[in-house]
């Protein structure tokens, strides 16, 4: 398991987003960091758990224009 620290402003959907390339694993983030569970926005210097997670199945499914960079 790797670690992200947070920066000023940081949101769960941001990090998820930063981490997994997807908004769709925050709630992954959030099991993995129970005690920051209730915290909307981050102050710099926190440091979060982040588990390995398998994204690539949530790209599959979208056409090639809306996968990004994910397209392979």
């Amino acid at each position: 398991m790797r670690t992200y620290t947070t920066i000023q402003g940081d949101r769960w959907d941001i990090i998820s987003l930063k981490v997994y390339g997807t908004e769709l694993k925050m709630d992954v983030l959030i099991d993995a960091n129970f005690p920051h569970r209730n915290t909307s926005i981050f102050c710099a210097g926190v440091v979060l758990n982040v588990p390995d997670v398998d994204t690539t199945q949530l790209f599959e499914d979208l056409p090639p224009w809306k996968r990004g960079g994910y397209a392979k």
